[in-house]
């Protein structure tokens, strides 16, 4: 049946549609970390509950999944390690450690630049142009962004400590997505995913057992509730399905459809923490959109 349902759309329209997937996902995981904040817990916690849950539901896929693959030359097991510790563990800590003091919304917007560090990063590092699709898009998205998210901007606290370590978890994930699709397209977008994820658990759990008494992870069933709900639908299932785009439309492309992710992030937070939007920033809602449509209709 999926074989069936993906043979009538195009590779890169299954490219795009899986940006979106991952895009909500990602969208979510302020929510439930804010939420899980609430109860006390630190970032370096949650995230190694997180990355437990994630680990666990991986080991799970890995093993009902299991077939044959072909060995991984030095490089290849290398490039993984690497882009493991890059992509999942290092922008992600620093990111919920940003969160801790700086507002979901303002957290969103400094994240909206990684898809402009990966245009920049993929043009200076790896010689790839930029299409004036690409070059029409960006403004135009960046400024539906801005539109919405300028009124909570204007009244979020200045920390510029937890600014900067999520302009930093922003430049670190740039980077993942500027380097792995050369590495994705030898080894498999599922391989990659599951090994790199892999590595990032464990260096996750050796950052907390360095840092952290083992008893600080006894935390309250909402906190575990919230991590778990980070682990699944804003870590597995969007890192699947933001692997797979990356496949098929490269990590450019993938990146700038991201950027529809605070648009959602700004519905969540009416439907979920009952704050409210304005005709301004739904109108940069419908900015935003028309960014990503132009980005996403090839032809």
């Amino acid at each position: 049946m999926f074989k069936h349902i993906t043979s009538r759309f195009s590779p890169y329209q299954i490219g795009v549609a899986l940006a979106f997937l991952a895009s909500t996902g990602f969208a979510a995981k302020a929510i439930f970390a804010k939420l899980a904040y609430r109860y006390g817990v630190d970032a370096v916690t949650l995230v190694t509950l997180r990355m437990i849950l994630a680990g666990s539901a991986l080991q799970l896929i890995r093993f009902y999944r299991a077939a044959p693959a072909e060995p991984l030359s030095r490089a290849q097991k290398w490039g993984i390690v690497g882009l493991g510790i890059l992509g999942y563990y290092l922008s992600s800590i620093l990111d919920f450690i940003g969160l801790e003091t700086v507002s979901a919304s303002l957290e969103r917007l400094i994240l909206c630049l990684y898809p402009t560090f990966t245009i920049v990063f993929g043009a200076v590092l790896l010689g790839q142009s930029i299409s004036k699709r690409v070059l029409l898009a960006m403004p135009l998205t960046y400024l539906g962004i801005a539109l919405v998210l300028l009124p909570d901007l204007a009244h979020a606290r200045s920390d510029w400590i937890g600014i900067l370590f999520v302009l930093a978890s922003t430049l670190s994930f740039a980077l993942y997505m500027t380097l792995s699709p050369k590495l994705i397209t030898q080894v498999g977008s599922m391989r990659f995913t599951e090994l790199g994820l892999t590595v990032s658990s464990l260096a996750m759990l050796l950052h907390f057992v360095l840092t952290r008494p083992i008893g600080t992870l006894v935390q309250t069933p909402e906190v575990w509730a919230y991590a778990g709900l980070i682990a699944v639908f804003s870590t597995i299932l969007p890192v699947y399905a933001t692997t797979a785009a990356m496949q098929r439309i490269g990590g450019g492309r993938t990146a700038l459809i991201g950027s529809f992710g605070p648009v959602l992030t700004i519905i969540f937070s009416v439907s979920i923490l009952g704050e409210t939007l304005g005709a301004l920033q739904w109108l940069g809602a419908a900015i935003v959109l028309a960014g990503v449509w132009i980005v996403g209709k090839k032809g």
